[in-house]
């Protein structure tokens, strides 16, 4: 009788401290997914003028940017737990911070409060890669994409909490969104008191410190850095440039709705994104990824109505995360694990800058360019992701380990 035992999904394949995580990234997002949604309407009432409006979140995303690498060096030098339980008390203390300000109106109050908010985003975002520290090198895509996949609860919940506590007698509107920030730090903390990071587990052959992990030694980690950030320049500059133009052709539960769906089609499909990528390798993951992008882009040049909006958002969002767990997954198999925490924080520096670029663009392009040509001058970051990911994976340029990946 065979000892082989059945596949049985996530049950078996991953530590429950994967589980956790997922719940952190959650917290994480849904704090973001907050912010997204009241940031640009709490900033237009508090600045001196509207153009100053978006200055708050785009601060935001600055702080992520700049806190990013400094972030990955901390962990390597004091281990994850404990920048993750800082990175708590910055959004305990954003949240503090955002409900005086909005209270006392104060703009630069606003100001600092996206910043803390900013540097929290950028230690959590390495709950992924914290996942595959203490899982086997073939589950690490599966480890990544349950992380990612803890966003869906964020797209259900963020928006419902930005609407219950925008209006509170006695408070000021949106202060309390604010607010709750500060459960959302104390829950982390907890999670983070439950969370033991396993033993570090590698089961790929060490990498030569001269050869894939050199910045031009390995065209896979760039093609994972592009991948992972290309992908999230075009999500983040659509998806903001979408809201602006919603708020001009429907409602306001209508644009809610959009953003709600489109939040939910960047992290439901990270229940399966781990398994396709195992089942039909990183390379069609992530040329599906981009085919997506391209089609967003061109349903985006159709007419300007809401249900052609609505499914730009859609496909927008499945193409982000096809790009972006399998960028995540591509870096996590390419680089030695002397210098993981180097090149995640380069990684994630690159994605962080690229989002900053997709906060702060939306507003000018649309006015320089409009709506259509936007998605136009998208198609082509689309097309060198895919003709990078088809180079990479070549039969000459890809090793042993992910070559098995992608028969």
């Amino acid at each position: 009788m065979s000892n082989r035992r059945p596949y049985q999904g996530w049950r078996s394949d991953l530590p429950g401290a994967t589980w956790l995580l997922s719940a952190a990234q959650a917290i994480n997002l849904t704090a973001a997914v907050i912010a997204v949604t009241i940031s640009a309407l709490v900033g237009v009432h508090l600045a001196p003028t509207l153009a100053l409006g978006t200055v708050p979140y785009g601060a935001q995303f600055t702080a992520v940017m700049l806190c990013t690498y400094p972030a990955s060096m901390l962990m390597h030098r004091y281990g994850r737990r404990a920048v993750f339980s800082a990175a708590a008390v910055l959004l305990i203390t954003s949240g503090a911070v955002g409900m005086h300000a909005v209270e006392s109106r104060s703009f630069i109050g606003l100001i600092v409060t996206h910043i803390l908010l900013g540097s929290y985003i950028a230690c959590a975002n390495f709950y992924r890669f914290a996942a595959v520290d203490h899982v086997a090198t073939e589950k690490r895509a599966k480890a990544i994409s349950l992380v990612v996949a803890g966003g869906v609860a964020a797209g259900i919940v963020g928006p419902a909490i930005a609407a219950a506590l925008q209006s509170v007698s006695g408070y000021a509107e949106f202060s309390l969104c604010y607010g709750f920030f500060i459960v959302l730090g104390i829950l982390t903390l907890l999670l983070m008191t439950l969370w033991t990071p396993g033993k570090k587990i590698s089961s790929a052959p060490p990498m030569s410190s001269t050869g894939a992990t050199t910045w031009r030694g390995n065209k896979k980690i760039w093609a994972a850095m592009f991948c992972s950030a290309g992908g999230y320049l075009i999500m983040n500059l659509l998806m903001v440039q979408a809201s602006l133009v919603m708020k001009d052709i429907c409602s306001f539960p209508e644009t809610s709705n959009a953003i709600r769906l489109h939040v939910l089609a960047m992290f439901v499909p990270s229940f399966f994104t781990g398994v396709l990528i195992t089942k039909i390798g990183l390379r069609s993951t992530l040329l599906i990824g981009f085919v997506l992008l391209v089609g967003s882009s061109l349903c985006g040049m159709l007419a300007m109505e809401y249900g052609n909006i609505l499914t730009t958002l859609v496909l927008l969002g499945l193409g982000w995360n096809f790009t972006y767990v399998g960028g995540g997954a591509m870096l996590a198999q390419s680089v030695d694990e002397n210098m993981r925490h180097r090149w995640q924080g380069i990684n994630d520096t690159a994605i962080a800058a690229c989002a900053t670029l997709g906060a702060f663009l939306p507003a000018p392009m649309l006015a320089g360019l409009g709506w259509g040509y936007t998605n136009m001058a998208m198609i082509p970051l689309c097309a060198i992701g895919m003709l990078l990911c088809w180079n990479v994976f070549s039969r000459k340029n890809v090793s042993p380990v992910c070559e098995s990946s992608n028969t």
